[in-house]
């Protein structure tokens, strides 16, 4: 049975860099070293600079190439550093489609910086196949997606996107942090160019700030490592060493918080005070048929609507399992405030038009026992007004 045959699981611990060559060691070896002598003044070694490159976060570039089944991998120092150095792919008057409800920071990329350099995007609402073919222009270089979107979990029918952009000669991009090659494999359905944010579920610990891409062909990826070089925003040694830590408990992680965001999503579906909860796997979210379709599972995270502010206010003064913070992907439960979080680089009217609204609550599952957290939550909601009609 060869490598190749291995089930994603196995993958996770055994790879290139399971035991260090030169001395058996099952922990890739940590190399702080930011320059390399050179034996030879003629013919340099492989590494010479760490900016250039570096072994202990080659060892985690090659370990995410081959999970998420790409030709290339690349580390950056955070997941918007990965997301704007892909960007760099683009020249002065190209244009890019992206999902409408896109995490703040690449929102924030997009329409502070990338217009400065002649740029030029459009929002669409990428679950509708023919918005997004008729928003498509000449210029059109990258089409780039968001599934399941954050913080409104919306599905995009990847192979339908990779369609409408092959005919139309434009690139890929899918931000994959939600799922991770554990529950979503894009570049087998044809994207160019994935990413992620490391800091959440590959880390696992909320303890390290990390970004990658993975790239479909030698070709993309050889343009995007000169891009990572010259741009300089690559992740640290020890860092590296972090996520490849974390990658090794990724399936048993997920696989548990997965299971208890299913029983916390159904809960609070029937909860009298909740007006809508977001999750791919209720069977009436809207995409979920797609995303049973291009994905293993539903994943671990979930939004949920309340009355208003005050009611969010309330509930976050009272819940004492979940952190209240920016993040997610993490061993301990995180409950966020997207419009004043991780979308307040998008302005009000425009996460109101999105359905961002200042009664959205976005909760990442944890390590937690789900009873637990249900019963945290319900202790919570009893300090919350009573409702009369469930809207």
């Amino acid at each position: 049975m060869s490598n190749h045959d291995w089930s994603f699981q196995t993958k996770l611990l055994h790879n290139e860099s399971k035991v260090d060559k030169g001395t058996g060691a099952v922990s890739v070896p940590l190399h702080h070293s930011s320059t390399f002598h050179q034996f030879d003044v003629e013919e340099f070694g492989k590494y010479d600079y760490a900016r250039s490159g570096n072994p202990t976060r080659e060892a985690l570039e090659q370990a995410i190439a081959e999970l998420e089944g790409g030709a290339r991998g690349l580390a950056f120092s955070s997941g918007m550093a990965a997301i704007s150095t892909s960007f760099l792919l683009l020249s002065q008057g190209d244009h890019v489609l992206v999902t409408e409800d896109v995490y703040g920071g690449t929102f924030r990329i997009i329409t502070d910086v990338l217009t400065r350099f002649g740029i030029e995007h459009t929002f669409v609402d990428m679950t509708d196949l023919h918005q997004v073919a008729s928003e498509i222009r000449p210029n059109t270089k990258v089409i780039y997606m968001e599934t399941p979107s954050n913080p409104l979990l919306k599905v995009t029918d990847i192979k339908g996107i990779v369609n409408l952009a092959k005919a139309n000669n434009c690139l890929t991009f899918l931000d994959n942090t939600f799922l991770t090659p554990e529950l979503q494999r894009p570049i087998e359905l044809g994207v160019d160019v994935v990413l992620h944010s490391a800091t959440k579920f590959l880390a696992g610990h909320s303890d390290v700030l990390a970004g990658l891409a993975v790239v479909k062909d030698e070709e993309l990826g050889n343009r995007l490592y000169k891009l990572q070089n010259a741009f300089g925003a690559v992740l640290g040694a020890q860092d590296a060493w972090l996520v490849l830590r974390g990658l090794k408990t990724l399936h048993v992680r997920l696989k548990q918080s997965q299971e208890s965001a299913e029983k916390i999503a159904a809960y609070l579906a029937d909860h009298p005070k909740v007006e809508a909860v977001y999750y791919p796997g209720l069977s009436y979210h809207p995409g979920h048929d797609t995303h049973r379709y291009q994905a293993k599972g539903p994943g671990a995270v979930l939004s949920f609507k309340v009355a208003d502010f005050e009611a969010v206010k309330l509930l976050v003064e009272h819940v004492k399992l979940p952190v209240f913070a920016v993040s997610l992907g993490a061993v301990e439960s995180i409950l966020s405030y997207p419009a004043k979080m991780s979308h307040a680089a998008m302005p009000a009217e425009e996460r109101e038009k999105r359905g961002i609204s200042d009664g959205l609550l976005r909760l990442s599952v944890g390590l937690e026992k789900a009873e637990d957290l249900i019963a945290d939550f319900e202790a919570a909601f009893a300090k919350l007004p009573a409702v009369t009609v469930k809207s």
